[in-house]
Order: structure tokens, then sequence, then C-alpha cells
């Protein structure tokens, strides 16, 4: 009897193990970002970094432009500061549920995360430096951000 048992175990553990599960695997926290929107994302902040060496005036302009439609009302003035942001983009993904703070609604578009170093400068010294991440989302074709807004 016991050895039934132990044989039906193994049996049913071994069916377990070759069960087919329709799908693919996704990371945690989402999926990976298509390559046509990971390169727009790309470019998003290659133009925030343009208009950073620029000065605070065009980098100013390129926010205003860049900052999403459904939030264009949410937009921060930075003063003199600039800001270089450089994106890991190997940690794009997919982030389903964010919504900016304050915020009751979803922005449209695809949300993605990315992991990202932030240098903050004003005229050619550099006052802070820190790693985080940033929401950039993919509407129609663009993408666009969120001014980040300084806090005291």
């Amino acid at each position: 009897m016991r050895r039934t048992v132990g044989m039906l175990m193994v049996a049913v553990a071994a069916a377990g193990c070759a069960t087919t599960v329709a799908g693919r695997a996704v990371p945690a926290g989402g999926g990976a970002a298509p390559t046509q929107e990971r390169e727009l994302v790309g470019r998003y902040f290659a133009d925030l970094n343009e208009a950073a060496a620029d000065g605070p005036s065009t980098q100013r302009d390129f926010l205003r432009r860049s900052q999403h439609p459904d939030f264009a009302d949410r937009i921060c003035d930075l003063g003199d500061l600039v800001l270089k942001i450089e994106p890991a983009l190997s940690t794009l993904r997919t982030d389903a549920k964010w919504k900016p703070e304050k915020s009751s609604t979803r922005p449209r578009g695809a949300v993605y995360v990315v992991g990202v170093s932030i240098q903050i400068r004003r005229d050619s010294a550099t006052l802070a430096e820190q790693i985080g991440s940033q929401r950039v989302v993919v509407l129609d074709g663009r993408a666009y951000g969120f001014t980040p807004c300084p806090t005291r």
C-alpha cells in the first residue's frame, strides 16, 4: 500500500511538472517596452538633456512642450536649475497602475517607468545627484513626461 501511494504521488508530481501554461513570462511589475516605444523614451531623455545643455529657458520650454496633455496644468518652474537625466533603458517596463500624485485618474497612453540618474545643476555647478525612477507615457506615437516639482 505504501509503495502504491508513493508511486501515485510521484506520478501526480510529474504530471504537474509537465503541464504547459499558455502565455509568456512577464517580469514582476509589468512587461518590457516594445522596441519602438523604447526608442521614443530614449529620444525623450536625449532631447531633455540637449535642452538642459542650452540652459534653463530652453529646458523649461522643452518640459512645457513635452508635458503629458492630460496634466498640462501641472508644470512647475525649476527657476535657474537644469536637470540632466540619464535613463537606464534596460530597466524600462510598463507601469499599468501608476497615476500622478494627487490625481484620481491615470494618464492616457502606455505608462512606463525607468530607472534614472539625475543631476541637478545651476550654471556649470552640480548641486545634487540622485538615483530614482521616472514615468514617461507614450501616447499617439509621442513620449510625454511630467515636469518634476522641487520639494522643500
